[in-house]
């Protein structure tokens, strides 16, 4: 079904769901006239009459305007692909979102708006900005209990990972979008929009398991999707079009099924019946010419040249009034392989250089897509979010501040009150006094060893940070001279030398660095924040695999099969799981291979690490986490190693109530494990908290 008319059918089952005042009665009778043109495939009069209609209002609401804009908006991002102009639109539906008068009516159209602008930064290859406006709309969905928004920000990030080719998560999230689609507390669930997305996302469940070489699923999906497509004909009789339309689209992808296990028979029959469907004016011809493709490539393997010339001849004539790229690019090459076996050469290599060409120009606008890192900058927007309801916070608690400075003045004139009465009793008083004297030396005492204690512990911290800091500047020196004297004219001798002080330098460096974070992190407070795991892995393995490429080395990662949030520090985490990686790494043998896994096991997330490396001898297993320890080792090709990460690495498990082991055989390798464990953000940021303050 076009978009433009799910559209029209939305906005009148909402102004049923909602109070009718949300609309004018005057725009609800354009509305239900547009509709029925649109639903005749009457589009450009359809325009012409609200463009005509909506200009005859005298009060339009702010509905009103923002349902005028969307249609305005489908126009030119669906029927014209004028995306430029698109988003003027779509910036205009935003603008009325934010006179909404309701936070029911804000959430609904502010989400909606978001979506747009979305789709088409997305169409105009600005990935950034289209990934930003989903976040809104998601944010939208999430604070207002929005399970619409919702429902349209987890499918389109499905089309994301479909289109990346990432086909697990995007079935994982078409299913979550499914999910939110039926709950019967929401209208999306209801009426023909409704019905329509849920099939759609059915068959995207579908064709995600088809790419991912899971058959048995794939085939499952696509039954569910025509059962849902049959059990919905009686509920909308003057839908016969969009439901035929979207049955033909269903019997071509699962056509592609059956080419896959080489049943050929049920594929040809599948697509005839599809292209019959949408090859028809007005249906999805689109389709139609991805359908006939495919069953051209069943006539080429069946080696039915007759029939292939045949119906490239009609793909051929079609192409002239309905452009497809991917479906020109196909012909050329089907036509090449033609002639292929026939053996005309000149021919077959003149299409196939062609198909070439369109296929390059094809991946080449697809390529920014492929570069862009959703996970990523949706992650860094939620970071972004956190930092702006800390702010907002702020502000609240100087408000606090202001209440409590005024409290405490009025405090102040009570004490002076009582004190004025107990000077009439001046033997108590004495006594008081006396006792008070007797507590505050007492205090005294106790106060001073206690800051003694407390002094002597910030001066070693003090003093490691200092003689850590300056140091750093002047070795950082030698190691920026040595590295210019490198490139002079020096004998090989000299040039030993020099490499030898610029080695050390660097290692000194690292030794410094890791001082310094030793002596701070105690001191620090956890920036705690909702963080993706696997995206957080993923991450770190990234970073690192051109390092174990230097050793020939392959880091092999396993990660969850769902998304899974934990409230920890991202930074902390991600210097935790780093070290393992690179101490493994460091401790493997050239060409080797390091396995890095996430699973969730009895209400936590554990992170193992695994090598095959030199491992741990017995007399050490205990000295590992000490800080400064002597069981510090050269990695297999001579890498320093100073014996401060792991204790590192252990105190940060500590303060997120997490833990760090490890198993170890000499000559087997090790495997390094970290537990987190499943809590809230506010319990994380308490303990947190109390971890960091000062011991007594």
């Amino acid at each position: 079904m076009p978009l433009l008319a799910i559209l029209f059918a939305s906005c009148r089952e909402n102004s049923k769901k909602k109070d009718t005042g949300d609309y004018s009665r005057e725009f609800l009778s354009i509305q239900k006239q547009t509709e029925y043109k649109l639903g005749h495939n009457q589009i450009k009069q359809g325009y012409q009459y609200i463009d005509s209609a909506f200009a005859t209002l005298k009060y339009p609401t702010v509905n009103d305007r923002f349902r005028y804009y969307s249609f305005k908006y489908v126009y030119y991002q669906q029927v014209i692909k004028d995306y430029d102009k698109a988003l003027l639109y779509a910036d205009s539906m935003l603008a009325m979102a934010n006179k909404s008068v309701t936070p029911r009516q804000y959430s609904m159209n502010y989400a909606e708006a978001n979506f747009a602008r979305g789709d088409s930064f997305f169409e105009l290859k600005q990935f950034s900005e289209a990934y930003q406006s989903y976040y809104q709309g998601y944010l939208t969905g999430k604070n207002y209990l929005n399970i619409a928004a919702l429902a349209d920000y987890t499918y389109r990030m499905g089309m994301i990972m479909y289109k990346k080719g990432r086909y697990k998560l995007a079935a994982n999230y078409f299913k979550d979008s499914y999910h939110h689609s039926v709950t019967e507390s929401h209208t999306i669930n209801r009426g023909f929009p409704g019905f329509y997305r849920r099939q759609e996302l059915l068959d995207n469940i579908a064709l995600s398991y088809k790419h991912n070489n899971e058959p048995d699923s794939a085939l499952n999906y696509f039954n569910a999707t025509l059962a849902l497509i049959d059990a919905n004909v009686k509920n909308f009789p003057d839908r016969r079009r969009d439901l035929d339309r979207a049955r033909g689209v269903v019997y071509g992808n699962k056509a592609e099924l059956y080419m896959q296990t080489r049943q050929y028979n049920n594929a040809v029959e599948l697509l005839k019946k599809s292209i019959a469907i949408n090859l028809q004016p007005g249906f999805d011809n689109r389709d139609a010419e991805l359908s006939e493709i495919k069953l051209g490539q069943i006539y080429l393997d069946m080696q039915q040249p007759d029939s292939l010339i045949a119906l490239l001849q009609d793909i051929h004539s079609q192409l002239d009034t309905v452009a497809n790229a991917d479906v020109e690019a196909d012909y050329h090459r089907l036509l090449g392989n033609y002639y292929l076996q026939k053996n005309d050469l000149r021919q077959a290599i003149d299409h196939i250089q062609r198909y070439n060409l369109m296929k390059d120009s094809i991946a080449k606008r697809s390529s920014l897509l492929m570069e862009s890192d959703v996970n990523q900058q949706l992650a860094n927007y939620e970071k972004q979010h956190e930092i702006d309801k800390l702010n907002t916070k702020g502000k609240i608690q100087k408000i606090y501040l202001y209440v409590s400075v005024f409290i405490g003045l009025m405090a102040l004139v009570i004490i002076l009150l009582v004190y004025r009465n107990f000077k009439q009793s001046r033997k108590e008083v004495n006594t008081v006094s006396a006792l008070n004297k007797q507590i505050n030396e007492q205090n005294y005492h106790l106060e001073k060893a206690l800051q003694e204690l407390n002094t002597n512990s910030q001066e070693k911290d003090r003093i490691l940070r200092a003689v850590a800091h300056d140091l750093r500047n002047p070795i950082g020196g030698i190691a920026s001279l040595t590295s210019l004297m490198a490139e002079d004219n020096y004998s090989d001798e000299q040039k030993e030398m020099i490499n030898l002080v610029k080695e050390t330098s660097l290692n000194s460096l690292e030794l410094i660095n890791e001082i310094l974070e030793a002596a701070n992190i105690n001191s620090v407070e956890l920036n705690i924040e909702p963080v993706e795991i696997n995206s957080l892995v993923n991450n770190s393995v990234e970073l690192l695999r051109f390092k174990a490429a230097e050793k020939q080395q392959e880091i092999i990662l396993e990660t969850l099969d769902y998304q899974k949030e934990l409230f920890v520090s991202r930074e902390k985490i991600w210097r935790v799981i780093s070290n393992l990686i690179s101490n493994a790494i460091k401790f493997s043998p050239t060409a080797g291979k390091i396995h890095v896994k996430v699973a969730e096991f009895e209400h936590k997330i554990v992170i193992a690490v695994k090598d095959h490396g030199i491992g741990i001898p017995d007399h050490l297993k205990d000295k590992i986490f000490n800080m400064f320890t002597s069981a510090q080792r050269p990695g297999t090709a001579g890498e320093k190693s100073f014996g401060l990460g792991l204790s590192i690495c252990r105190q940060i498990m500590e303060k997120h109530h997490g833990k760090i082991w490890f198993e170890s055989d000499v000559d087997k390798g090790t495997t390094f494990f970290i537990s987190l464990p499943l809590i809230t953000a506010e319990s994380m940021r308490n303990s947190a908290q109390h971890l960091s303050e000062p011991m007594a």
